[in-house]
């Protein structure tokens, strides 16, 4: 176990270098200067020298990136210069809203997408079945943009029963987490649907049911536990996805998360800010993924024993 612990924490740590270098790299791809961007149109050539050299652009990109990374480390992103405040404190001000968008939607999913995929099963092939079926496909299919105007004309603008934007009660959470739920509800429906097909015939759910158990518990108990560890990996890696999904979401309802200031300083090249937000997002994304990993090998003896040779 240790040998396997050891080498999902090295591969963590090189996905965090890769997601490091490609920020830096992808920012200075982008066309335009981006102190003149900052500044707008009518800064003189003396005022954009003088933040082109405040922010290391007059340097070469190696000594760039070599500060960049030395800045990293300890997490110095440097300030705001839309904003005037240190960058990772603004992010970080913002995680709460994502995080708890997040797990709205994650939870949601749950509660019904499970339901529905072991009904779907248990019931397979039949009109139950196929009109579960075709809720998963449309639901996987619908863009999150595009559902989100949809809800916003339908409860906030033709209703009027829940706000079209902004935060601070339960109300406002409704919509967008319903828009950020329904492609991982739907995939959910899908996976547990499956998962539960390939075990309910398995040789120990039938000698459950030889032994005279009843049949709701024969599923729960034998067949479903052993269909979630599948399960358990997707909705470990889907909460990362939940997190990049909000980017979009955020936009849409003005919800005062990371993905919405991650898109306004983009918009206007803040730097410090956008390398602190993707980040922090993938740091995230990456401890998650370790944590299924971590999971998944105590879950099944066979994986991490085969990460030990």
């Amino acid at each position: 176990m240790g040998a396997y612990v050891v080498r999902r924490l090295f591969f963590s740590l090189f996905v965090l270098w890769g997601a490091v270098t490609i920020i830096f790299v992808v920012l200075r791809l982008v066309p335009g200067d981006p102190a003149y961007i900052m500044l707008g149109p009518d800064a003189d050539q003396a005022q954009v020298d003088a933040l082109r050299a405040q922010l290391g652009l007059d340097h070469s990109l190696a000594q760039q990136y070599a500060t960049y990374l030395a800045n990293v480390v300890h997490l110095d992103f440097g300030q705001s210069f839309r904003l005037n405040a240190d960058s990772m404190s603004l992010v970080l001000q913002r995680v709460p809203a994502t995080i708890q968008l997040a797990a709205t939607a994650l939870l949601l999913s749950l509660v019904i997408g499970l339901p529905l995929g072991v009904m779907a099963a248990l019931k397979a092939n039949s009109w139950v079945d196929r009109s579960i079926s075709v809720f998963s496909l449309l639901g996987q299919s619908t863009p999150s943009f595009w559902l989100g105007i949809v809800l916003i004309l339908v409860f906030a603008r033709g209703l009027q029963v829940l706000p079209s934007a902004g935060s601070g009660t339960w109300s406002h959470l409704v919509l967008p987490t319903v828009t950020l739920a329904l492609p991982f509800l739907a995939i959910l429906v899908r996976l547990t649907r499956s998962g539960l097909l390939e075990v309910v015939h398995e040789g120990y759910v039938q000698t459950a049911r030889a032994k005279g158990l009843g049949e709701s518990l024969v599923i729960l108990v034998h067949a479903l536990r052993n269909a979630l560890i599948p399960i358990v990996t997707v909705v470990g890696l889907q909460f990362g996805a939940l997190l990049g999904g909000t980017v979009i979401v955020e936009t849409v309802f003005a919800w005062p998360g990371v993905g919405r200031l991650l898109i306004d300083s983009i918009s206007r090249r803040d730097y410090g800010v956008v390398q602190a937000s993707i980040l922090l997002v993938a740091t995230i994304f990456v401890l998650i993924n370790l944590l299924v990993d971590l999971l998944y090998g105590f879950l099944d003896p066979r994986v991490r024993l085969a990460g030990d040779r």
